[in-house]
């Protein structure tokens, strides 16, 4: 313990003298020796104490009464009560009263260090103790505001089906089952109607397999005769040894209109345009999720609009008007990234030549974006969960902390839960950015927002090339609505910006895209001459919507693991012809990325 503090009572001056000495030399102290009561309560009503050493015998009061006193006056450290006459009784006594140790003089050195460390010991636990049931109180009540927060009802059961705890959305629903209910059932198979029926089952088959029931959709005629559809998922629920503890449930009302009660998407949103029911599911829990200071894993594919989602998380939290730091934790060299993340002092390395602020520095009062999260080192991965655990670092160099108050948000296209299975990434770090997980859909399962966007890019690029270039044929948008998109909304982006460049009348027709949207295989059918597209055709499989789970037990959409898989870099290489440029377009990403992933994954140009 550093510096801890210890209180000496006895009235016998040399013993007072004799313990101050021999605390001192063994290196504790500060050491105060007071020899009544009354100079005790003085001196820990000044100062706090760590170990209190004190005489059963004083003449203004005896141990029992001393002890209660001094914890009458908040004394909770060790207290250490000596003697020159022991007995049963007052030994008892003393123990029943919450005494540290009962020793009988005479008391030696040996022992008085012994019994003083063994006291601080307990003492150094005592306020370990203390710290982690704060921090996690402080954390159960972080879970609590994102469970309250989310418009999803969501509903824990244990292994016996009764009710664990429920959000306001699962109580008025559950009300909503049974017109003469006014009660929350204290078990699951309770719940009438179809909502309860739907709910039992699922939570029958996570306990009998112990795997997710992935989302699926019921029909639920409320008791006031109102039809909603319901989608509804279920995941188990491990504690921290990995033992099946019970069921959370999400269920979320998708009836048109269903899931938007705080505010009316139009289309546009934080700078998205899109107004497809999965996207729709997005916004609204940005906007749910933002106002809770929580930590943001954003996965999906490349393009998807990660780095906007984190723009539209900050924009809805109370750190608008702090800053947004964002890091491309993938474009830093690995042994620049540390310093650039938690800064450096002047010649802590060779090229150190000035202090530098890092950018979680700059991030103080706002949000840190740290995007390509999964590439991190090994070493980088436990500076940033000792980070999140204290918000506390040391710039590179110094030894003093620095605390900050920054909310993380990270985003992935690389499966996070694969490379933790795999040894690659910490578990621990993973769970911790994992708070709450948004998966951005990727674009082919949004197909109906197609129309939209290109419709957007194309008003945005003739204005930006000066093309007076005002609509598009219905074949090109045909092609476009038909197409796989890889790359997701930044290739549809790149291939709008393309083809408004090539475009050299008011309308851009289907010889203006590239040749791989026009030789995809994507296709449901053929274009004719004159036929018009449909925005939503019947082969167009629906959107498949988001799935999250607030309490960090969550099922999410099975996604590709982006730039990851070798074949996909090999497919977007065969397509383009080996021209890197252009693979890294159809990826959506910036050709030196893919240079070195090529490069990290052992890729050779595919033979034409």
């Amino acid at each position: 313990m550093k510096e801890p503090r210890i209180l000496i009572i006895d009235a016998d001056e040399s013993i007072r003298f004799t313990f101050e000495k021999f605390l001192n030399k063994a290196g504790y102290g500060p050491v105060v020796s007071v020899g009544t009561a009354a100079g005790a309560l003085a001196a820990v009503n000044n100062a706090k104490f760590d170990l209190v050493i004190g005489d059963i015998l004083l003449e203004d009061v005896k141990g029992p009464e001393l002890l209660k006193q001094l914890r009458q006056a908040g004394v909770d450290c060790p207290i250490v009560m000596i003697t020159g006459a022991p007995d049963i009784d007052s030994a008892t006594e003393m123990v029943r009263l919450g005494v540290f140790d009962y020793i009988h003089k005479p008391i030696n050195k040996q022992l008085l260090l012994r019994f003083t460390g063994q006291a601080l010991r307990h003492r150094n636990l005592q306020k370990e103790k203390i710290k982690l049931e704060s921090e996690n109180e402080k954390y159960r009540r972080y879970l609590e505001a994102v469970f309250r927060s989310v418009q999803d009802a969501v509903i824990t059961v244990d292994r016996d089906m009764g009710i664990i705890q429920l959000n306001e959305k699962a109580r008025k629903w559950i009300l909503q089952s049974s017109e003469a209910s006014t009660k929350i059932p204290d078990s699951l198979t309770d719940i009438p109607g179809e909502f309860g029926e739907s709910c039992q089952h699922d939570a029958a088959l996570v306990v009998d397999q112990r795997t997710d029931v992935k989302e699926h959709r019921i029909e639920w005629v409320r008791q006031d005769g109102e039809n909603r559809i319901i989608s509804l998922n279920a995941a188990p629920i491990h504690d921290d040894t990995g033992s099946f503890y019970g069921v959370v449930l999400v269920a979320r009302d998708i009836t048109s209109g269903g899931f938007l009660p705080d505010r009316d998407f139009t289309g546009s949103f934080h700078g998205f345009v899109d107004n497809s029911p999965a996207m729709l599911e997005v916004f609204n829990l940005i906007q749910n999720v933002g106002k809770v200071d929580t930590t943001v894993l954003i996965t999906g594919e490349s393009g998807t609009g990660k780095e906007l989602t984190a723009e539209a998380l900050h924009a809805e939290s109370p750190r608008y008007d702090g800053s947004l730091v964002k890091v491309d934790c993938a474009s830093i060299p690995e042994d620049l990234l540390e310093s650039e993340l938690f800064g450096h002092k002047k010649g802590a390395f060779t090229g150190a030549d000035s202090d530098r602020t890092g950018r979680i520095l700059q991030a103080d009062g706002g949000t840190l974006f740290l995007d390509e999260i999964g590439d991190i080192s090994s070493r980088l991965q436990l500076r940033l969960l000792r980070f999140l655990q204290e918000r506390t670092f040391y710039p590179v160099g110094r030894d003093k902390p620095v605390h900050v108050d920054v909310r993380v948000i990270t985003a992935t296209n690389a499966d996070l839960q694969d490379k933790v299975n795999r040894g690659i990434f910490r578990e621990d770090l993973y769970y911790r950015l994992r708070v709450v997980e948004i998966n951005l859909p990727p674009l082919r399962a949004r197909r109906p927002s197609i129309p939209l966007l290109v419709n957007h890019f194309v008003s945005r690029f003739s204005d930006k090339l000066e093309r007076e270039i005002d609509g598009i044929s219905d074949q090109a948008m045909h092609y476009m609505v038909n197409y796989s998109w890889p790359g997701n909304v930044r290739e549809l982006q790149h291939t709008i910006e393309r083809a408004c460049v090539l475009c050299q009348g008011p309308t851009l027709s289907a010889d203006c895209l590239p040749p791989e949207i026009l030789t995809s295989e994507s296709h449901g059918t053929e274009v004719s001459s004159g036929k018009p597209y449909e925005t939503t055709p019947s082969f167009l499989a629906p959107p498949t919507p988001l799935s999250v789970d607030p309490t960090k037990v969550q099922t999410t959409l099975p996604h590709k693991s982006g730039l990851s898989d070798v074949e996909e870099i090999l497919d977007a290489l065969q397509r383009a012809e080996n021209n890197k440029a252009k693979a890294a377009r159809l990826l959506g990403i910036d050709r030196s990325t893919l240079y070195r992933r090529m490069q990290r994954l052992n890729i050779s140009p595919v033979a034409k």
